[in-house]
């Protein structure tokens, strides 16, 4: 019998959606949805199944940035064969996109019993809500917001990916809201951050549904939940890009920090009261 069963997998593919790419932590409300279904949340395939369907959130990206998308990896393209080509931005973002992944990818496999084991716990997440809100709210208030997508640099990229490390060990800190942060005290603009913190994430996320895809469903999650899972995750995933970038548009992050505090304090309060288990 599936660990997760259909009905708990539409559930979990809400959340995800909505989640995913605020800055509030997708793993972070992952956790705390499972833990109130009674799914545990260390569980090998428990935790596949929440890498998997993040490739149905990651899936709207591609369908949402599809033409910047199609740019770059045509600019990518052009450079490798052409070396007038390679002094255009979109074919050194290509690469930086490429190069700021590998610290990730490096910490992920080497830090896996970890974040699979004790980095796993409610109460990691609830000290991660509340110490990220802290981190987000300074870097809002540090950045100067005065660069555009296009003054972003090779160190730029190299800083922002690096950052998805914190979320990778800390779940509960977000990775779109280390992301952001780190933008944001590079003072890029908020839109700017926002659409870094995106395209950063197509390569780290995708990979990761697909190395644990196998984990999942040998683990004793079903075809039907990771389906179901996966396809509302996409379609949730795609109203929340649209709103979030309309959004930080005209708004600082400051109620994402509020509600990030909020919902730190209630899980510490569940999890001190024997609510749900850790």
């Amino acid at each position: 019998m599936s660990v997760i069963n259909v009905g708990q997998a539409a559930v979990l593919g809400v959340v995800e959606g909505l989640t995913e790419f605020l800055p509030v932590s997708s793993t972070g409300h992952l956790k705390i949805t499972e833990g109130l279904m009674g799914i545990p949340v260390d569980n090998d395939a428990v935790v596949g199944f929440s890498a998997v369907i993040q490739v149905g959130a990651i899936a709207a990206v591609f369908l949402y940035f599809f033409k910047d998308i199609v740019r770059i990896c045509a600019a990518w393209g052009r450079g490798l064969v052409n070396k007038q080509e390679r002094y255009h931005h979109d074919y050194k973002f290509a690469w930086w996109v490429i190069y700021a992944t590998i610290p990730i990818v490096v910490v992920g496999l080497a830090a896996k019993p970890l974040i699979e084991g004790p980095l796993a716990s409610l109460w990691v997440v609830a000290a991660s809500l509340i110490v990220g809100s802290g981190v987000m709210w300074a870097a809002d208030q540090m950045g100067r917001h005065k660069r555009g997508e296009d003054d972003t640099t090779f160190k730029d990229a190299m800083l922002v990916g690096s950052s998805q490390i914190l979320a990778l060990l800390f779940p509960g800190f977000s990775r779109s809201g280390a992301t952001m942060s780190t933008a944001l005290v590079l003072d890029l603009d908020r839109v700017a951050a926002t659409r870094l913190s995106f395209f950063l994430g197509l390569p780290a996320l995708t990979g990761a549904g697909i190395y644990e895809l196998k984990d999942a469903l040998g683990a004793g999650v079903g075809a039907a939940p990771l389906l179901v899972g996966t396809v509302i995750s996409f379609v949730v995933a795609y109203g929340s890009i649209a709103w979030l970038l309309k959004y930080v548009a005209k708004h600082s992050f400051n109620a994402f920090v509020i509600y990030r505090i909020i919902i730190g304090v209630l899980l510490l309060g569940l999890l001190g009261g024997g609510a749900i288990s850790s």
